[in-house]
């Protein structure tokens, strides 16, 4: 028999209570990785997923320490009476987990203004439900942590997923702004950008694919030949960085996972720099007079 693969990675803070974490999309990928290690450290988790039944063997291993909810997170008022079961049963919430999305495989041409709006339904509007459900309790606890599952793709676009890359774009603005909102509050936001990794997300429950056009399909086999030879790291690696985040007395903004995503972003925001400021004094010139009285919107 195989051996069951150790999460844990490093104990709670000593003297540290356990932390009672919320985690949307529990069943498959990092969000089943992360259930998982911090039941194994102790803590108790709110496990969530679409379908019940893929959260059963949590309940088997963990017993009361672990909660499993029915979640879509495209439905407000289910994640709302999810949230508030969470925190009922549980007394408080230390963690939320905004993990819960997916991936939409199609050129910008080739996805249907329904396809988008699904993607932006579940990856953007699914954690805004989460957040607003979550707000309220936090405050009136005095305090938590909310993290939010973005990416490398959130600082850099690829070809034939630039819808989800776009959707990543606006995750990252929406936890930006509200790191900066709710810290007098003492609820603290981190955004945690995984690069590439050997878990389900690319596995037919975590894609969706656009209608295909035949223009793209030799440059479609290129790019999927590309993705291929990606070195991707171990998903069983990622809790240790995690739980430094979260017993962190001041935790990170953001947070890459794995090391290629910092030289990635790094060569990508040099690029933007560079043309910056070859264009800068076009740029300037766009400024106009200092006399004006109005401000245009952007």
């Amino acid at each position: 028999m195989t051996a069951q693969p150790n999460f844990a990675g490093p104990a709670p803070v000593a003297g540290a209570a356990p932390k009672t974490w919320f985690i949307t999309g529990a069943s498959r990928g990092f969000g089943r990785v992360w259930t998982e290690a911090a039941l194994q450290r102790g803590d108790r988790v709110a496990a969530t997923a679409r379908q019940l039944a893929s959260l059963s063997e949590l309940t088997e291993k963990y017993g009361a320490n672990v909660l499993p909810l029915e979640l879509d997170v495209t439905r407000p008022e289910q994640v709302r009476a999810a949230v508030a079961q969470a925190h009922a049963h549980f007394g408080r919430l230390d963690v939320v987990v905004n993990n819960a999305g997916y991936s939409l495989v199609g050129t910008i041409e080739e996805a249907s203004l329904d396809d988008i709006r699904a993607l932006y339904e579940t990856n953007v509007l699914g954690a805004v439900a989460v957040i607003q459900a979550a707000l309220p309790l936090l405050r009136a606890q005095g305090g938590g942590h909310i993290l939010g599952v973005s990416s490398g793709l959130g600082h850099v676009t690829s070809p034939v997923i630039g819808y989800y890359c776009s959707s990543k774009w606006a995750f990252e603005a929406i936890h930006e702004s509200l790191a900066a909102e709710v810290a007098p509050f003492g609820v603290k936001v981190s955004i945690i950008e995984p690069g590439a990794y050997a878990t389900e997300f690319g596995s037919p429950e975590s894609l969706r694919f656009a209608a295909g056009l035949d223009i793209y399909s030799e440059f479609k086999q290129h790019f999927v030949a590309g993705l291929r030879q990606l070195e991707r790291g171990d998903p069983a690696a990622t809790p240790a960085a995690l739980f430094a985040v979260v017993d962190a007395e001041q935790p990170p903004l953001r947070l890459f996972l794995g090391s290629h995503n910092l030289p990635w972003v790094r060569a990508a925001y040099a690029e933007r720099l560079a043309t910056w400021e070859a264009w800068a004094a076009v740029a300037d010139a766009a400024q106009g007079g200092a006399s004006a009285t109005t401000v245009a919107s952007r």
